[in-house]
């Protein structure tokens, strides 16, 4: 009888699971109560009596964070456990999904600086000055209330000459109206582009962001390696479900 009573799996504390990942006691309650974890049995006096299958869900749950965010492995995991696997699927496919967008955005950019080749600071075109937005329509192939539309979606700010009050574009503003006419061919919409344009303008130029991209490049691939970890974290719960 001893023997046996030494092979029982002993019940989990709130302190064995928090301990394995350095988080608080309570953080794990709050789990619990979040729908993170499957509710716990009770104790005759009301402490809580977790299982190994809490623990790998817990596992599941801190694996998929860094892969889709807080709020929607928070969703994954509550779904698993009210037994909706296909809606935390779905959950997951829509991640998925955003990577890939992101992943074109960051290709878009760079076929759009690429694109944009040099541009001498005092030269925006082969007219060699500043130019008013008839000309620069006509060499960007567009209409000139593209260029007020773009212009009002803070895009690209022309200055205005004070004594004609004409919309005058001098080397930024024609680099901007470069890089949306990029991103716009590219079938990325006028929200999509202006933090774009806004990253441009405060590096001062193209060339800066070439540690910017890479950095994009990085995070997108460690998501994507985050992805993976999940998927296989929240596998080994499913299969230890009941």
């Amino acid at each position: 009888m001893g023997k046996k009573l030494q092979t029982e799996e002993r019940p989990l504390r709130p302190v064995d699971l928090a301990r394995e990942h350095g988080l608080s006691t309570q953080a794990v309650r709050n789990y619990e109560e979040a729908g993170v974890l499957p509710p716990a049995a009770r104790s005759p006096h009301g402490y809580r009596a977790y299982t190994p299958l809490h623990a790998t869900a817990l596992r599941a749950f801190l694996a998929l964070v860094p892969a889709h965010g807080h709020r929607t492995a928070t969703a994954v995991l509550r779904a698993v456990n009210e037994g909706a696997p296909e809606e935390a699927f779905r959950l997951i496919d829509g991640s998925h999904v955003q990577l890939l967008e992101d992943r074109r955005t960051l290709d878009a950019v760079e076929r759009a600086l690429r694109d944009l080749g040099p541009l001498p600071a005092d030269a925006p075109d082969t007219l060699g000055g500043p130019l008013l937005i008839g000309p620069l329509a006509h060499s960007l192939g567009l209409r000139p209330a593209t260029l007020r539309a773009w212009e009002r979606a803070g895009l690209v700010r022309p200055r205005r000459d004070p004594a004609t009050g004409y919309r005058v574009y001098d080397a930024e503003a024609v680099r901007d109206a470069r890089l949306t006419h990029q991103l716009r061919r590219g079938g990325h919409l006028l929200e999509q582009i202006a933090p774009l344009v806004e990253q441009v303008r405060a590096a001062g130029g193209t060339a800066p962001l070439e540690a910017a991209l890479r950095d994009w490049h990085a995070r997108l691939a460690a998501r994507g390696r985050a992805m993976l970890a999940g998927a296989a974290a929240l596998d080994a719960y499913l299969r230890a479900r009941p």
